[in-house]
């Protein structure tokens, strides 16, 4: 399988002014085979792009510190600018863990959404937290911050949480915070998490998994394959083929999740599958006004 290297002038853009701003994104930071694809809005025309805010998984090449410093104040306005310059249509607002903050980087979340709501009303925005130690009051400040999806990736099957996962995360904390999103939240606003695949689960994990995710009220659902990022990282236990990816996007459907995005390349923040997400979000607020 192969990707196209990152080009374009859309792409020469985004990157110049992430620099100039200090802007951090997943899609470099994590070495995403999609970069190119999302940055340039590919087939669909949507150009999305994954921010990072205030900058440890073992499947991740996302850079940590023990003692991070404070997030800066100046870079919800910052992300603002920049979005707000590039003419995205969709974006991706999260963060590594904060555990070290009071409101485990919550305020920095909202705050972020609703600087950049304010410049672009019809931007849709994603926001991927982390499971803020299932705090309640964390999640409601971001489920009620104006966003149009809040995405909290369970990662791997219930099975092998432990195992590939920081050990202060576990399946039922996530499931907890995708549930309270959905209460907390305004009506319309969609819920998504995420499975990497080929870390050890069998199949029927992955049948099981997706229905206690469903029965959380989790409307999207996306399954990538696990590629390990270096030798220090964990190693990849299997590359799961076409055919089982496409069966298992198959079945979420038929289970009731309103879009499910399952493929080799497919990453919890995927250009496709946001250009759906937007349509969908879209039809649902014309349905809306209508009656």
């Amino acid at each position: 399988m192969k990707e196209a290297i990152p080009g374009g002038e859309k792409y020469v853009q985004i990157k110049k002014k992430l620099r100039e701003l200090k802007l951090h994104t997943v899609c470099e930071e994590a070495k995403c085979p999609n970069l190119g694809e999302c940055w340039s809005g590919g087939e669909t025309g949507t150009a999305t792009a994954t921010i990072m805010i205030a900058v440890s998984k073992r499947f991740c090449n996302v850079k940590t510190s023990r003692t991070p410093p404070p997030p800066d104040p100046n870079e919800p306005g910052n992300v603002a600018e920049a979005i707000a310059s590039w003419g995205l249509d969709y974006v991706v607002i999260t963060s590594v863990d904060r555990d070290d903050l009071d409101d485990q980087g919550s305020g920095h979340f909202a705050e972020t959404v609703q600087k950049l709501k304010a410049l672009k009303p019809n931007m849709l925005i994603e926001a991927l937290v982390p499971d803020f130690r299932g705090d309640s009051g964390c999640v409601q400040k971001v489920a009620t911050s104006g966003l149009d999806v809040f995405a909290h990736n369970i990662e791997t099957v219930e099975e092998l949480q432990s195992v590939v996962r920081d050990h202060r995360a576990n399946f039922k904390q996530s499931l907890d915070v995708l549930m309270r999103a959905k209460e907390y939240a305004p009506a319309g606003t969609l819920t998504k998490t995420s499975v990497m695949l080929g870390c050890g689960e069998t199949p029927e994990q992955v049948v099981k998994t997706m229905e206690k995710v469903r029965a959380a009220g989790v409307d999207v659902m996306t399954f990538g394959q696990y590629m390990r990022p270096s030798k220090r990282h964990m190693p990849v236990s299997e590359y799961i083929t076409p055919e089982a990816f496409e069966k298992y996007r198959v079945l979420g459907m038929d289970m009731g999740f309103r879009y499910v995005a399952s493929g080799p390349m497919v990453r919890s923040s995927y250009k496709a599958g946001e250009f759906y997400i937007k349509s969908m979000i879209e039809s649902d607020r014309t349905a809306a006004s209508v009656s």
